[in-house]
C-alpha cells in the first residue's frame, strides 16, 4: 500500500499532464485506487484523461 501513497502523493502534485501520464501508466492497482485517483482528477478535465484512454 506504501507505494500507491506514494502515487497518489506524486498524483496530487502533478499538473494536468503528469495526471495523466500517472493515471495511464498505473499498474497493479484495483478498482478502488483508480476510483480515488480519479476523484483527485479536476472535473472540468476530464474529456482529455478520456482521449488519452
Amino acid at each position: 500500500m506504501g507505494d500507491f501513497e506514494q502515487m497518489k502523493r506524486d498524483f496530487a502534485k502533478a499538473d494536468l499532464i503528469g495526471k495523466i501520464n500517472i493515471y495511464v501508466s498505473a499498474r497493479g492497482l484495483n478498482v478502488s485506487q483508480y476510483k480515488e485517483l480519479l476523484r483527485m482528477y479536476p472535473v472540468k478535465e476530464l474529456a482529455k484523461l478520456e482521449a488519452v484512454l
